[in-house]
Parts: C-alpha cells; structure tokens; sequence
C-alpha cells in the first residue's frame, strides 16, 4: 500500500498544483465596474414582507430600486434606503422588518475546531 501511495501522491499533487494555478490575465479590456452610489445618509437595508407580498413592489412604494430581491429562504428585498424611507417601511402592515445590513460572518475566529 506505502508503494502505491508514493506512486499516486506525486501525480495528485502535480494535479491539483495545475488547477490551482491562477490563470493568465485576459488580453481584452475589460470595464471596470461602476461602483453604487448614493447620498452619505442611506445604509443597506435589509427588509422581510409578508408572504404573499412582492417585494418588489414593497420597494417601489417608498420608491427605491432593490439591490437584491429575495423569493426562497427570505422573503423580502435588500436596498439602500434614507431615514425617511426606513421609517415609511417600518410604518407598513406588510412589512415585517427592516435592518441595516452589517454583513455576515463565520463561527469563531478560526482559532477554534469549529463544530
């Protein structure tokens, strides 16, 4: 078995050393993208609705245009909203909540075992 695996390793190895090669860098001119601007008082929302809700058309109410609309897990819409906005949707019957978007993260600090 010790002689197959000092067959087999180098070969393995030599594999995943040519996948995790990065390639080269594209020859053709790519945009850089054009980064989300908004005035320095609107933060990234968070917002659930009810089910049977669009959220969609809970954003276009107050008049914003959602980041990210979402259907499956969450059932709401992530925007970049003003206070105004943020009060107006928390005012709502069909909303559930509204919270700023603090980003996520994971468990520990990776100085742990984890699970």
């Amino acid at each position: 078995m010790r002689n197959r695996l000092k067959r087999v390793l180098p070969a393995a190895v030599t594999a995943l050393a040519a996948v995790a090669t990065p390639a080269p860098a594209a020859t053709t001119d790519v945009p850089e993208p054009v980064p989300h601007t908004a005035p320095a008082d609107h933060a990234t929302y968070v917002v659930t609705v009810r089910e049977g809700v669009d959220p969609a058309e809970v954003a276009e109410r107050v008049g914003v245009t959602p980041v990210h609309v979402y259907r499956t897990v969450l059932h709401g819409f992530s925007a970049r909203l003003s206070p105004a906005q943020v009060e107006a949707l928390r005012e709502m019957p069909d909303v559930e909540t509204v919270e700023e978007d603090r980003g996520a993260t994971g468990f520990g600090t990776g100085t742990g075992t984890g699970f």
